[in-house]
């Protein structure tokens, strides 16, 4: 898992079928602080996250699956949550952003 922040939505007017009905967010990976690091990477959204939110992606096609309930989709990546806040030892970083 990572924590990363949407960049905004994928729109696909022609896709596989199995992709059918699923939102699919752009994201990068953030470090501890906010700051992007990587690759922009394409996400399924499983919580209804928007642009600009920090959100924890799962990024291992197994566990993907589970949470979204599709066994024979090819994906690696699920947006699974919307971070509001990570601390560490009292240590705030942040608040959510959107």
């Amino acid at each position: 898992m990572f924590i990363g922040k949407v960049l905004g939505n994928v729109v696909s007017s022609v896709k596989s079928k199995k992709l059918e009905g699923l939102k699919l967010m752009l994201v990068k990976q953030t470090d501890i602080n906010g700051n992007p690091t990587g690759k922009p990477m394409v996400a399924i959204d499983s919580v209804d996250s928007g642009e600009g939110d920090r959100v924890l992606v799962l990024k291992e096609g197994g566990s993907a699956k589970i949470v979204i309930k599709r066994d024979k989709l090819p994906i690696n990546l699920v947006i699974v949550g919307v971070v509001d806040t990570v601390d560490i030892d009292g240590w705030n970083r942040g608040e959510k952003t959107s």
